[in-house]
């Protein structure tokens, strides 16, 4: 009896190379500016091209600006990194969204929109957050440089395979409680390293009622546990969302997809490696206290006791205490956006909280939707006007200050209630103390200016 992983994994399994490594098929690869040069120039020195470009698409997302993207890049290095992928793209036929391209936008916002992302498929990418795409019914991973150009080079990659890992979330959540809860929730209880070596399966009533939207972001931070990867198995949710989209088979051939997709799901005898059980009652709004995303509380709780060295530094780092209530901490910096929360459920949960609501005079805040899909949405949908009522400013696409590695950094020493995936020390900024909230919890921090519960 399979699990989903099981299944998918077989079916693109080309090779078994030993007893830990195996060859794989690979249906889609992402590509972005930031982890892909180095792969362009390792299959031009062995003289080999892009082995199916058509199903390789690249974007632009990391290392650019989310201001005036109409213009130039000033910044010498994005420019140059962009500039990159832009040729390797053109001299390899790869399917490229750059800066002003109407499809361009986080990679693990673009996937699904444009529907390249479905059920059954195998996707990599230079990036962790790869693992979103698995709210599919996918087995979908970070990869490095090196195996990018494998990729590039045979659509195929030498992979270990991984143990499988259930967990079932039953029961209903609470009122304020979402999906970014719930995975902060679960890495409270598991730990930063609970999922080490496996890949996980979300199961369980709270998961099967939640939008696409909302697994995204489940299977998203699945990497923040030490997992490989996270999926869920498809159903009428995921059948609805992919229905028209731009990529996915229309008519009858989408019919024939739907009852092969309705088939992806792991057998009711199925054997799981390791598997845990969660009650949605039991979540509560969340946010993280430390620098590594496994240190979370209920937004009303205490910060417990530091049990090592490692949890002192961290305490020590983010100037909190043992003990200490989160409550009433002035915060100055807010951020919306990123592959976790970028997406237009997350910006319709901001605007439906903000709205008749001025900010904060203390706070700045980034809301940065996802892709250029988002950002009409916003605008379609009124958001912009409420957005700009409430004088929180909407930027343009890209993963912007959930790393810093464009000019949307953290000032040193400044807290910053941050919906995106890391809370590491100097992740949105050298200095930077990051907290790891939802969406929601982050619209209410930008009204109050400081930490409330909802």
């Amino acid at each position: 009896m399979k699990t989903l992983f099981d299944k998918i994994w077989d079916k693109h399994l080309v090779k078994t190379l030993d007893e830990s490594s195996v060859v794989l098929y690979i249906d889609r690869h992402l590509i972005h500016e930031v982890t892909t040069p180095q792969a362009f120039t390792a299959i031009k020195a062995k003289g080999v091209k892009v082995f199916r470009p058509s199903q390789t698409t690249a974007t632009a997302d990391h290392n650019v600006p989310t201001k005036n993207q109409h213009l130039p890049i000033v910044n010498a290095a994005s420019r140059n990194q962009v500039d990159t992928l832009t040729e390797n793209c053109e001299t390899h036929g790869i399917e490229y969204f750059g800066l002003g391209h109407k499809n361009q936008g986080i990679v693990h916002v673009i996937g699904p929109e444009l529907g390249l992302t479905q059920p059954g498929m195998t996707i990599v990418c230079g990036d962790s957050h790869t693992s979103t795409h698995g709210a599919f019914g996918t087995i979908a991973f970070g990869i490095g440089t090196s195996q990018v150009a494998q990729v590039l080079a045979s659509q195929c990659m030498i992979v270990t395979k991984p143990k499988t890992m259930r967990i079932i979330i039953d029961g209903e959540l609470n009122h304020n409680v979402d999906a970014k809860d719930v995975i902060l929730h679960v890495l409270k209880a598991l730990g930063s390293n609970g999922g080490t070596g496996y890949f996980i399966e979300y199961a369980g009533r709270v998961i099967e009622e939640m939008s696409m939207e909302g697994r995204m972001t489940i299977c998203n931070m699945s990497i923040e546990l030490g997992a490989r990867g996270g999926l869920i198995a498809p159903d009428q949710q995921t059948f609805d969302y992919l229905k028209n989209k731009e990529r996915v088979p229309k008519g009858t051939q989408f019919i024939d997809a739907v009852d092969k997709w309705a088939k992806l799901k792991s057998e009711p005898q199925a054997i799981f490696d390791q598997e845990y059980l969660f009650s949605g009652e039991e979540i509560q709004p969340m946010i993280t206290y430390g620098t590594n995303p496994g240190m979370g509380v209920q937004v009303e709780e205490e910060i417990p006791n530091a049990l090592n060295n490692s949890d002192k530094k961290a305490l020590a780092y983010m100037g909190f205490e043992s003990g200490q209530s989160l409550l009433g901490t002035p915060v100055n910096y807010v951020f919306v956006g990123s592959c976790t929360n970028g997406r237009i459920e997350d910006f319709r949960k901001v605007a439906n909280y903000v709205k008749g609501k001025k900010k904060a005079s203390n706070v700045k805040a980034y809301l940065v939707p996802g892709s250029q899909k988002v950002l009409e949405q916003i605008k379609e949908e009124g958001l912009m006007d409420v957005f700009n009522a409430a004088n929180l400013e909407v930027r343009e696409p890209g993963c912007s200050a959930c790393l810093a590695m464009n000019e949307d950094k953290i000032p040193s020493g400044e807290y910053c209630v941050s919906t995106s995936n890391r809370n590491f020390e100097g992740r949105q900024g050298a200095g930077a103390k990051t907290l790891l909230v939802g969406p929601l919890m982050a619209a209410a921090v930008a009204i109050e200016g400081k930490i409330v519960k909802l």
